[in-house]
């Protein structure tokens, strides 16, 4: 397995992520598809707002915050889902030149008390960009695969 189990976790453990520069393009790309409002499709009608420019939806730095953490791979083949998030903070706006990464640390750890096979690890995950600004921020529960040997 690729990834560390469980019992590799421990609490305070900070990770971070390499970082993604998100583009003028991306942001209207996904937002024609998934998001479509003015203030992430059309740079003149946003300039018009109180964004004063275009802006990522919220969900595309959700999404692409995930995806700079799972290309860590720390929990690749040991990860099995989550039961949800909470407190999903979109605090700042990104924009086209911003650059993202990630850092996600582990708030608590338990194994599962009806499955010997998986453990529950919180974590809360910041998304910072360029200036290190914080833009956004939420919380995952995550089930980890535990060691056989357990």
């Amino acid at each position: 397995m690729t990834g560390r189990y469980f019992e590799d976790f421990e609490v305070g453990e900070v990770f971070l992520t390499r970082g993604v520069t998100v583009t003028e393009s991306m942001i209207i790309d996904f937002a024609c598809r998934y998001d479509p409002q003015p203030i992430h499709m059309d740079a003149e009608a946003a300039k018009a707002t109180h964004f004063n420019g275009l802006i990522a939806s919220g969900f595309q730095t959700l999404v692409l915050a995930g995806r700079l953490f799972l290309s860590e791979q720390i929990f690749a083949t040991t990860g099995m889902g989550s039961p949800g998030m909470d407190e999903v903070r979109w605090l700042l706006p990104v924009r086209p030149g911003d650059t993202l990464h990630v850092k996600a640390e582990i708030l608590s750890s338990r194994p599962s008390s009806s499955r010997t096979d998986r453990g529950y690890v919180g974590m809360i995950y910041r998304v910072y960009n360029q200036k290190d600004d914080l833009v956004m921020s939420y919380k995952v529960m995550q089930i980890i695969a535990r060691r056989q040997d357990s």
